[in-house]
């Protein structure tokens, strides 16, 4: 039914190999769960049950994880893998690894010990922060017993927690409650030896410069024997701790059924699209207020650029039409003054975005497009009304339409593009002014609105439509460039080669609709193209920073001077369709990326550098949505 993903030893019992490639299970309210192949959890972000206590945010690690203990006659084996303080690796069950797969969204790990198989699936419980791990004895001789090690601690995802007293843990008759925040039910349950295990080591975090060690609780260890063919689970769940949960087999069944129904409803041609389909699927999550994207796992929350950037990727190239439509809707009842607030995930909304809604118009123009629900337009005329106006009129960090009919924005200390990184309070990449990409998204809204007011027979459809005009030709003065390709800002010039230019002439209603200038455009950012995506920043800048590593200042001050960004291989490939310029073997490199990080998924980054080594979120809700997009829209 769906792409299978899998390893043998070879890969899941070489460290290096099989704790760069990580796994992620989602419940649907932006919790998850997540590791790597070989065990190791090398994020503070790792573990078994991440619960979202404000979907899509409020993150709190509980279950950090389920260590298992195989005997068999007289051996004894530890088949968990963690790394120490000290750089020690104890124990290092990832040597007995088999074989790792993923199939139909559900991971598997095979252990092989001399005669002995066993086998664990995991999976989470949709729409309900649970998760479940079923393990079973594929071959054995005789009866073994299984115990399995339970890991607790209770802090938000962002940070550690160190030792201090004894955690609050309540007995139950199938396990124990922990600091009254989740519950862990399973076989014959013991608290011999209960302890913190302290000093476990993320190395990872450590790369990035931040706190790499924390402790966790010993709770206890459940019981199993087993003979061949038979099983056992654990299930772990916050909320209601005495609310019925189903076993870790139902959770599993109900897993598969749920893949099989969203893949089917994507309409796959082949096993990309299957894969893909699965992945968008990750981002889209159910809050109180109606469904929202997370940005990328495992530390994003919903950013409205990156929803409706992705929108029609995860939204309309998968068939959710109706999920989309109430997004949108309810993105335009939270509308303030014409913007889109940028993200909550600070604790508070923040409206520091100038193409969040523009944006926005875009995904209601492609909604629209595809479905032909002009009852949606409707409900939202007077929210496309609202945006136009206040962005005629002046808005927040001086966000308005310039006498010559463009945007311009900025103020003091803000970044108000994609491009937003800050270090020290001051933009990496201010370009205060007039941004390519933010005019190309303004003259294609001012279409799409005036499209869209002509259909409802709207009296400001013309008034809009000489708005557009006027745009579009002040864009076509202002941007030009001597040779190829466009400038990255106007007023004042920035020639810098940066992929924003490609917007003039992916979008449906970009100012740059002619082949020749979308070709001048495609030349331009040639030396942008890596396998991986888009450079952005030509490596010829003096500012071109290779490698996207270091802490988190180093990391900032690399986002946007060279890093590669995959999701912006889809407005390239639209310029290039546009251009008449072949794109034959453009997406192969992401293509075999689903298998070589955030499995079944696409990074967030990537090194400007060759091998362009993956960084950032290893599962981003933009990279994924546009090679969809691109893809289908490319190949059907």
């Amino acid at each position: 039914m769906s792409a299978l993903i899998e390893f043998g030893p070879q890969t899941t019992g070489d460290l290096a190999a099989a704790s760069t490639r990580e796994w992620l299970v989602t419940d649907g309210l932006g919790g998850y769960a997540m590791g790597t192949v070989g065990g190791l959890a090398t994020r503070r972000y790792h573990g078994l049950l991440m619960v979202a206590t404000a979907p899509p945010i409020g993150r709190m690690l509980g279950l950090a994880a389920l260590d298992p203990v195989l005997t068999t006659g007289n051996t004894t084996i530890r088949l968990a893998t963690h790394e120490w303080s000290d750089g020690t690796i104890a124990p290092n069950g990832h040597v007995h690894l088999e074989s790792f797969e993923i199939r139909d969204g559900i991971p598997k790990w095979r252990w092989a010990v001399a005669d002995v198989v066993l086998e664990a699936e995991l999976a989470m419980s949709y729409g309900h922060p649970a998760v479940g791990v079923n393990y079973r004895v594929v071959r054995a001789p005789d009866r073994v017993r299984l115990d399995v090690e339970a890991l607790c601690t209770w802090r938000d995802a962002h940070g550690e927690r160190t030792a201090s007293g004894e955690p609050a843990v309540e007995r139950t008759d199938d396990g124990f409650v922990f600091e009254d925040a989740y519950r862990v039910r399973g076989p014959h349950f013991d608290t011999a030896g209960a302890s913190w295990f302290r000093g476990l080591r993320h190395r990872d975090e450590a790369e990035r410069g931040l706190s790499a060690t924390e402790d966790v609780w010993f709770a206890g260890r459940f019981s199993a024997e087993l003979a061949a063919g038979g099983s056992t689970s654990v299930e772990a769940w916050a909320g209601d701790k005495y609310a019925p949960t189903p076993a870790a087999p139902l959770m599993i069944a109900a897993a598969r059924h749920r893949a099989a129904d969203v893949v089917m409803r994507a309409r796959p041609n082949d096993d990309i699209d299957r894969t893909l389909a699965l992945a968008a699927d990750q981002f889209v999550v159910t809050t109180a207020s109606g469904p929202t994207v997370v940005a990328g796992y495992p530390w994003f929350g919903d950013w409205s650029r990156d929803t409706m950037t992705s929108y029609e990727g995860l939204f309309l190239r998968t068939n959710r039409w109706d999920q989309g439509r109430t997004l949108l809707t309810r993105a335009a009842a939270g509308l303030s003054e014409g913007m889109l607030a940028n993200t909550a995930d600070a604790g508070g909304l923040e409206y520091n975005t100038v193409d969040a809604t523009m944006w926005f118009l875009h995904a209601v123009g492609r909604h629209v497009d595809v479905t032909s629900d002009m009852d949606l337009a409707n409900d939202l005329r007077g929210s496309l009304h609202q945006i136009i106006d206040h962005h005629q009129a002046g808005t927040r960090f001086g966000i308005r339409v310039d006498g010559d009919g463009l945007i311009t924005q900025g103020e003091e200390g803000w970044a108000l593009t994609w491009m937003d990184a800050r270090v020290d309070g001051t933009a990496v990449t201010p370009r205060t002014g007039k941004p390519v990409e933010v005019n190309a998204l303004w003259v294609n809204g001012l279409r799409v609105v005036h499209h869209l007011l002509t259909e409802l027979k709207d009296d400001r459809a013309d008034e809009v439509r000489l708005a557009a005009d006027v745009a579009a030709r002040s864009f076509l003065s202002h941007f030009a460039r001597e040779g190829h390709g466009l400038l990255d800002v106007a007023d004042p010039g920035d020639a810098s080669v940066r992929p924003n230019q490609l917007l003039a002439t992916s979008l449906p209603f970009g100012p740059v609709d002619d082949r020749a200038g979308a070709l001048g455009i495609v030349r331009a950012c040639g030396p942008l193209v890596t396998a991986l995506g888009m450079r952005s920043l030509s490596p010829a800048d003096s500012r071109y920073t290779g490698r996207h590593r270091g802490d988190s200042g180093a990391r900032d001050r690399a986002y946007h001077q060279g890093t590669v960004w995959p999701w912006l291989i889809g407005p390239y490939a639209d310029a290039c369709r546009r251009a008449g310029v072949p794109v034959g073997g453009l997406f192969d490199g992401l293509f075999a990326h689903l298998r070589e990080w955030g499995l079944g998924s696409i990074s967030e980054t990537a090194d400007g550098d060759a091998p362009y080594a993956a960084t950032g979120c290893p599962f981003q809700a933009w990279s994924v949505a546009e090679v969809l997009r691109a893809k289908r829209s490319l190949f059907g």
